[in-house]
């Protein structure tokens, strides 16, 4: 996984638990990175997810919580750092529609060795959003909290319904999502 997503989470962590908590997850879960980490560089998941359940376990708090509210924190940091992909559109549909032709075209530019989920859309109504998310590494929960996230910068309400359709060989997640207000 790339280090930008390890940087954020220490980043989201510091700034609700406090740098002694960043500094605990290290060293309860003793990664082989040893928790230094570059945006650019390319780490093993299981130590993202090593601090996740450490900061479930320290905050008695369930791990897809965290997982979903790390998502609509990497959102925030996305619009911050990455201001050209939220700057055309006009809604969150918008950016969702753009994930997989224009984002992540232009990721793969930056780290060509990134292993990015693929999303695809229908268009159900004008109100109404179908997103599929394939990913190897299953999170539909940081999928989820990312479109929270980046119906918040909208300031829309979106009613978000999850399934799950397939395991094997990728899992795959259909996001209904329906634009309220």
């Amino acid at each position: 996984m790339k280090g930008i997503v390890f940087t954020e989470f220490m980043d989201m962590v510091e700034q609700g638990w406090g740098m002694e908590m960043v500094d605990d997850l290290i060293d309860a879960t003793n990664p082989a990175s040893r928790g230094a980490y570059t945006s650019v560089g390319t780490y093993d998941l299981n130590e993202l997810v090593g601090y996740v359940v450490e900061l479930s376990r320290r905050l008695d708090a369930p791990v897809p919580a965290l997982v979903k509210a790390f998502g609509v924190f990497l959102a925030g940091s996305f619009v911050k750092k990455f201001p050209v992909f939220f700057a055309s559109a006009r809604s969150t549909f918008d950016v969702l529609r753009e994930v997989d032709r224009h984002i992540h075209v232009e990721v793969r530019k930056l780290y060509p060795d990134a292993e990015l989920p693929v999303f695809s859309y229908r268009d159900v109504d004008a109100d109404t959003l179908e997103l599929i998310y394939e990913s190897t590494r299953n999170l539909p929960d940081l999928a989820e909290g990312l479109i929270e996230g980046c119906a918040g910068h909208f300031n829309e309400i979106l009613r978000i319904e999850r399934t799950s359709v397939q395991m094997e060989p990728v899992p795959q997640v259909v996001f209904v999502i329906t634009r309220v207000a």
